[in-house]
């Protein structure tokens, strides 16, 4: 080879010695390291391109890694929803019914999506139209507050004696013609549940007893878009600073850490919690006079009591925070907050201490950035009548199994703890029949029953 060749053509002119020994092979390294610059920089340089090379190499982590996500694609790649549906439906007992929360992605600012939202809704009409289905097929609607603003024909409504009355629209063609079954939002593609196009929609689902499940964990799917400069600040929420109080901030700089301002479960008592509820309806009507909110929440002005409120709205928080959060419960054994809950199990983390209802000095920061989302879903859960958390995904981890029964022995919480998984995401987890045997195991026969059977069914309106 050329190499052979230099190098015997380099030995036949002295031009390179043979070193046998180890001792003087070390010498000459350390030689060329101290006093070579060039020969120290093309050592080094090779030894990086060597650890690079065994970087790149996949270790076993990283093998099992991809091995989840790869049950994850024999999922994705099946082509129909009808297809994937089969494969959940079939790893459960006979008459199982089954909640389908459908994603409207093409607002994340993530590039064009393959099928449209509108195409994917419409394949779930068809197979919730299929007799054999019956009321085990229990589809929602997707609600992004961008597409409500951009399409006319999606979401239109008249408001009566304040009550929302839905014309001919998207939304009431497959919620009152199609039949289905509720309201599904993920925050963390960018916008607050709380968004002005969104609040009509939410009086008409909490008059007609219509389940909202809204994604609350951290997670991989977020908004792709340049963040926004209004984003720099909570809308409603405010910090103490010095002498003063102003909104509060929000210093995140990624999307990705940044998603979880829209996720907080906090950003909720914005619509359950009147006082709150009304300054959002009074920063709409000072920004826009002719807004329909008026009529919708019977506003009179910011020191008046709105006439119709959301405290009965339906709410149902999925993953129940994450199982991180449970995590961040145990270890925050020192923090005042997070022991309300357990201090006042029938109320949890008085979120309101001033005799108007409000927040008090400080606290919103407080709970904002230092207060677990297990012990202020709980709270929440308690407060309000309709409000509910599932346990979907993070069931994958048997360890939230002590917590759980913990949290189910509380007689209020357990009437409002639903059985979930979020099937097929979880797969790179678990299959589905493997947590429903690891739950059905891990908990009693009637702790089991109340949160798949009994409690869904009050939340479904079934």
């Amino acid at each position: 080879t050329l190499l052979m060749q230099a190098k015997q053509w380099l030995t036949n002119h002295y031009l390179l010695l043979p070193v046998l020994s180890h001792f003087f092979k070390a010498v000459i390294v350390v030689f060329v390291l101290l006093f070579i610059p060039w020969g120290r920089k093309l050592i080094f340089t090779l030894l990086q391109k060597i650890w690079s090379f065994l970087s790149a190499i996949p270790g076993k982590q990283t093998k099992a890694i991809l091995n989840r996500y790869l049950n994850i694609g024999r999922y994705s790649f099946n082509g129909t929803q009808g297809h994937i549906y089969g494969k959940l439906e079939n790893q459960y007992p006979g008459g199982s019914g089954f909640v389908i929360l459908p994603m409207d992605m093409e607002y994340m600012e993530a590039g064009k999506t393959k099928t449209s939202y509108r195409e994917q809704m419409e394949e779930l009409a068809k197979l919730k139209q299929k007799a054999e289905q019956g009321n085990t097929f229990l589809p929602f609607v997707f609600a992004d507050p961008r597409r409500m603003q951009k399409e006319t024909d999606y979401f239109s409504y008249v408001v009566t004696n304040g009550t929302v009355q839905l014309e001919e629209c998207f939304i009431k063609n497959y919620i009152e013609e199609k039949g289905f079954n509720g309201f599904k939002i993920y925050p963390a593609l960018g916008y607050y549940p709380f968004d002005e196009a969104l609040l009509p929609l939410w009086k008409y689902a909490a008059d007609n007893e219509l389940p909202v499940l809204t994604h609350c964990i951290r997670g991989t799917i977020f908004y792709r878009g340049k963040k926004k400069d209004e984003w720099n600040y909570h809308p409603i929420f405010k910090q103490a600073m010095v002498g003063r109080y102003e909104k509060l901030l929000l210093p995140e700089m990624k999307n990705a850490d940044f998603s979880v301002n829209f996720t907080h479960p906090l950003n909720y008592l914005c619509l359950l919690h009147e006082p709150l509820l009304r300054k959002l309806i009074h920063a709409a009507v000072t920004n826009n006079p002719e807004t329909t909110l008026k009529e919708v929440f019977g506003y009179t002005d910011e020191n008046t009591r709105l006439l119709h409120n959301l405290s009965h709205l339906k709410i149902c928080f999925g993953h129940f925070g994450g199982d991180d959060e449970w995590k961040r419960y145990f270890e925050q054994d020192r923090y005042s907050h997070s022991n309300q809950f357990t201090e006042n199990p029938f109320w949890g983390i008085d979120f309101f201490e001033t005799k108007e209802g409000r927040l008090s000095a400080g606290k919103e920061e407080q709970l904002w950035k230092y207060t677990d989302w297990y012990s202020i879903i709980c709270s929440i859960m308690l407060q309000y009548p309709n409000v509910y958390a599932d346990i979907s995904y993070i069931l994958h981890s048997t360890d939230i199994l002590p917590l759980l029964k913990q949290t189910l022995q509380n007689n209020e919480l357990k009437k409002k703890v639903l059985y979930g998984t979020d099937f097929y995401v979880v797969r790179n987890h678990k299959s589905d029949k493997n947590m429903l045997a690891d739950m059905m195991g891990g908990l009693s026969i009637e702790e089991f029953d109340q949160i798949a059977r009994i409690n869904p069914r009050k939340f479904l309106c079934l």
